[in-house]
């Protein structure tokens, strides 16, 4: 019988992502800095998650209700 060989697999060293905003010290995300705005969606307007972005939970919150303010003003799309 042909015995089987066992590799270890090595784990990918990955660097925890640093919320931005919170480095920056970022109290308030206005719905009017639409370049701000724009960094956090996809070119079809989706928010992107936080997993992606490394944001925190309570700065994904604000972004996420700054990005829905702005589109009801049509300010990004």
């Amino acid at each position: 019988m042909a015995s089987r060989v066992r590799r270890k697999r090595r784990r990918k060293v990955v660097r925890k992502k640093v919320c931005r905003l919170c480095e920056n010290r970022v109290e308030y995300i206005d719905f009017k800095d639409v370049d701000l705005l724009r960094r956090y969606q996809t070119e079809g307007g989706k928010i992107l998650p936080r997993r992606i972005t490394g944001n925190c939970f309570k700065h994904q919150k604000m972004l996420a209700a700054a990005v829905k303010r702005a589109r009801i003003l049509a300010l990004v799309l």
